[in-house]
């Protein structure tokens, strides 16, 4: 395995990159992901999903596509877990699907260094606003309150901060007068769409190094993809 790798092996439509999806909610980037990897016949499948709440809509949805999936709550009854008990036991629940690499989608926590440092380059998540500009929670929120022209979303490898992680592509997507959060997240969420299938794929195909000069993609010129 080649440690400037991002994701390790390189993997095939008939080998697939073995993926655990993360989601904390509905679920509909999850399910978006799924359906172009099976509909194209992608080098990577998703293994299984895996949610910190019960009840969310994600969790039915993974269902219906015939997906395993994993709960592991902080809280259960009146016991509160540690961070790090939280994610050593989400990490046991993982161990029977054989997973090679960590999808977030819409995973509201952030993970600890310990459980980074085992997962090398070996964890993305997607975020909907062009990084570095608007981390957080409220993206959309805050791309209308500095009356921002453009947004988009932005998939990068995660560290231990919020959306700081190393960028590895971004899709633009314009801002209009009359938006409110809604139609901009709508908008925003049919770019993360179409972008977070063709980054793990490149991932997939082992085409993302790091070098001494940083970050490259064979056979990419521009991350910024229209």
């Amino acid at each position: 395995m080649d440690s400037g790798r991002v994701g390790g092996r390189v993997a095939s439509s008939t080998a697939p990159l073995r993926c655990a999806v993360f989601i904390s909610g509905s679920g509909s980037g999850m399910e978006a992901l799924v359906l172009a990897q099976r509909r194209f016949n992608l080098p990577h499948e998703t293994a299984v999903v895996v949610s910190n709440h019960a009840s969310v809509e994600g969790l039915k949805r993974a269902e219906k596509l015939g997906l395993p999936t994993v709960v592991v709550e902080r809280s259960s009854g009146s016991r509160t877990l540690t961070r790090e008990e939280h994610e050593a036991e989400v990490l046991e629940q993982l161990a029977p699907y054989d997973v090679e690499f960590i999808v977030l989608s819409g995973y509201m926590r952030l993970l600890s260094p310990v459980f980074l440092s085992q997962w090398e380059h070996r964890v993305v998540n997607i975020h909907p606003s062009l990084l570095p500009k608007f981390p957080g929670a409220h993206a959309h929120r805050d791309v209308l309150a500095a009356n921002a022209k453009l947004s988009g979303c932005t998939v990068h490898l995660v560290d231990e901060g919020m959306d700081t992680g190393t960028i590895l592509a971004q899709s633009p997507v314009p801002v209009f007068s009359d938006d409110d959060e809604s139609s901009l997240g709508q908008r925003v969420k049919h770019e993360e769409h179409r972008l977070y299938p063709r980054v793990l794929t490149w991932i997939a195909e082992g085409r993302v190094h790091f070098t001494a000069d940083g970050l490259t993609i064979e056979g990419v010129e521009d991350r910024l993809v229209g």
